[in-house]
């Protein structure tokens, strides 16, 4: 499902506001460890990178997020976020 998600979102083919519901999603797949691991560095990356595309969703969830994580955690979340947002 998340490979999916991403190749649409890589794809262009998505306006923007469809990106960051989708982007949205798959920080909350990681956040709640649907179909996959619960993984919070990974939902926070996602929850961040919807939330520059302009979800303020994402961008609450981020900081409900973030309230529970290391400032490690964080940081390594926001380094892999600018790392995805420059290759794509």
């Amino acid at each position: 499902m998340a490979r999916f998600e991403i190749f649409d979102v890589d794809s262009g083919t998505l306006g923007a506001s469809a990106q960051a519901d989708v982007l949205c999603e798959l920080g909350l797949m990681y956040a709640t460890g649907r179909d996959c691991a619960v993984d919070t560095i990974a939902a926070h990356k996602w929850f961040n990178i919807a939330a520059i595309k302009g979800s303020v969703r994402a961008a609450e969830l981020r900081s409900e997020l973030s309230a529970g994580m290391s400032k490690q955690e964080i940081a390594l979340a926001l380094r892999q976020a600018r790392e995805w947002m420059t290759t794509h």
